[in-house]
């Protein structure tokens, strides 16, 4: 009896500070690499071995992972602490600036909530069409701003117009029979939603009070002809169950569709920024992408994306009734009114539109055009105006100049005390500074396993995958790196591939966009675990779902998503970005060099 207490209580002891075990015995038992083999390819290799089991355990902080480099490379002999210094502020870090300057302003004067209320009105009321209007808006969103902003941004409109679609029916409310969604007497479910739909269970969250639809009172014959017609319990019954599965498609999809937006740009994921910072700093001479080429390959894949998942989510959560496809709208029923009702008094609480939410539209059209006619391609851009200076220009020179004006203009006129449009105070709190240390200590990496040849170790590592049909491999780099980012972080995961995806193309003599961009894609493809990403954990704390619908989902959308990735690759993405031949701009690997 003692020893079995005594073996309670060391289990106990074992699992509380088991993150402080994993600390300790990793590097312990990574160290043979250094101490036996003792080359520089081995030294690097302890530090991406240990930086990639620490990111994916998140035993410390991300950001504090990310400053391994710093330390071990000088102990290690492969770069000096100045060098490393070097890797972790760059271009990217002023992309993200500029960006979320610009973000920071949306978020404040409310710009976000006007443009997700007005997509989601175009588009109907119908449970169908509402589930696309939301994605639509967030996606929409998610390509200009950070996937989580998007749906901090939106989330709280979806979470009042579903709270207002079930206190309507909390209330008594009986409308026609809606055979899409049956919402008609959930009284019954009124106590099983309770936790889901209280504020008090959303601690993190933020909240949004909404406008109560009052309906009014029937007349007399029609209240005797309802009572004619009132459900049975089994009616009931489904009317609760087809109420939760709205919610659930409603915030999945709200999740789902900030990382299907957020590939569409360049600057509207981590990951994309960090392959473009890498192309450019291991491959300086590639001047293929741009904000213009890359939308004109993602924004199909995000379309086609977006489309299947709708449907996906309505079939696997509300029904398999595709008729309201190709039907034409009829009279809306009373449920649809109500919704809708709730949206217009969502929409006139923003009241007319105000002088800072039209300067912060026009900068961010602005920005967005500028990026596209920086350096188009087929034709010369604005950057051509500046003949000796144009290849120092690039998109983080356009998002700084906004941003920084975005510090200056005033934001009201003379008759208030001068403020400018955002403050560093509210730029500071939007700021992701554990992203930016993050994907600092990926470059440090990088540039490391250059400089000890464990980049060329890896090449020659993987020369006999040469033989494989180069779409094979590209399949295999999506599925590695989808299967990876369900554990760790979107960030971690593209920063521990790309070093080891580059030399790969180059050993297999394959054009390195073929891979690192389906790789890069691929690593926002987050989609089963809400603790996969900060999207879904947000979502998730509105306790709308359960993990088990999330991964029931996610399955079909990762599936989604791969293929759209691949048939990207296959078709419209070889003449956009000739990945039919091999590049100038990369270096020739022969495998017989010693």
């Amino acid at each position: 009896m003692y020893d079995r207490r005594m073996l309670t209580k060391l289990s106990e002891a074992l699992w509380n500070y088991h993150s402080l075990l994993l600390i300790i015995l990793t590097p312990l038992l990574l160290l043979p690499l250094p101490l036996v083999i003792g080359t520089k390819e081995a030294e690097c290799g302890f530090v991406l071995l240990l930086m990639a089991i620490y990111w994916i355990t998140e035993v410390i902080p991300l950001s504090m992972t990310a400053m391994l480099p710093a330390i071990l490379f000088p102990l290690c002999g492969i770069m000096s602490s100045s060098n490393v210094a070097k890797e972790y502020f760059n271009n990217f870090h002023f992309l993200l600036v500029g960006v979320i300057c610009l973000a920071t302003s949306i978020e404040k004067w409310g710009l976000h909530r006007r443009v997700a209320l007005r997509l989601v009105t175009l588009v109907g009321v119908n449970p169908a069409w509402l589930l696309l209007g939301f994605m639509s808006g967030c996606a929409f969103l998610s390509m200009w701003v950070q996937n989580t902003s998007a749906v901090t941004m939106v989330m709280p409109i979806v979470d009042a117009v579903l709270k207002q679609i079930l206190k309507a029916n909390e209330e008594g409310y009986s409308g026609e029979d809606n055979p899409n969604l049956e919402l008609d007497e959930i009284n019954n479910c009124t106590a099983k939603n309770k936790e889901a739909l209280s504020d008090s269970t959303q601690p993190d969250v933020p909240t949004e009070t909404f406008t109560s639809v009052q309906i009014p009172a029937e007349s007399q014959p029609a209240a005797d002809e309802a009572a004619e017609n009132v459900p049975t319990a089994s009616h009931r019954d489904t009317g609760c169950r087809q109420g939760r599965m709205l919610c659930k498609a409603m915030c999945i999809g709200i999740a789902y569709s900030s990382n299907i937006g957020g590939i569409t740009t360049l600057p509207g994921t981590s990951p994309n920024l960090i392959f473009a910072e890498h192309l450019n700093r291991v491959y300086p001479d590639c001047n293929s992408i741009n904000f213009a080429n890359w939308l004109l390959l993602c924004l199909p894949i995000s379309v086609i994306m977006l489309l299947l998942t709708w449907l996906w989510l309505y079939w696997i959560f509300i029904g398999s009734d595709f008729k309201f496809l190709w039907q034409c709208r009829g009279e809306q029923s009373d449920r649809e009114r109500a919704v809708k009702k709730v949206l217009e008094d969502e929409y006139k609480k923003l009241g007319a539109i105000r002088s800072q939410e039209i300067f912060t539209g026009v900068v961010f059209v602005v920005m967005v055009l500028l990026w596209l006619t920086r350096s188009p391609g087929f034709i010369p851009g604005w950057a051509s105006l500046f003949p000796h200076k144009s290849n120092y220009i690039t998109d983080a020179t356009v998002a700084l100049v906004l941003g920084v004006l975005l510090f200056i203009v005033p934001a009201h006129g003379p008759s208030r005390k001068y403020e400018s449009m955002i403050s560093w105070k509210e730029f500071q709190a939007s700021m992701p500074w554990q992203v930016a240390l993050m994907v600092s200590g990926g470059f440090a990496l990088a540039k490391g396993a250059e400089e000890s040849g464990l980049s060329l170790w890896l090449a020659r590592l993987m020369t006999p995958l040469g033989d494989l049909p180069v779409l094979a491999t590209v399949t295999v780099a999506c599925l590695l790196t989808t299967t990876l980012t369900e554990v760790a972080s979107n960030a971690a995961t593209i920063t521990i591939f790309l070093p080891i995806l580059s030399p790969l193309a180059e050993a297999i003599h394959v054009n390195p966009l073929y891979i690192l961009i389906p790789a890069t894609l691929c690593t926002s493809f987050s989609f089963l675990l809400p603790v996969s990403n900060p999207p879904g954990a947000v979502v998730y704390g509105y306790g709308h779902f359960t993990t088990l619908d999330m991964v029931k989902a996610g399955l079909g959308v990762n599936t989604i998503g791969v293929l759209a990735v691949l048939l990207a690759m296959a078709t419209w993405g070889i003449p956009l970005f000739s990945l039919d031949t091999y590049p100038d701009w990369a270096p020739t690997f022969n495998s017989t060099t010693p």
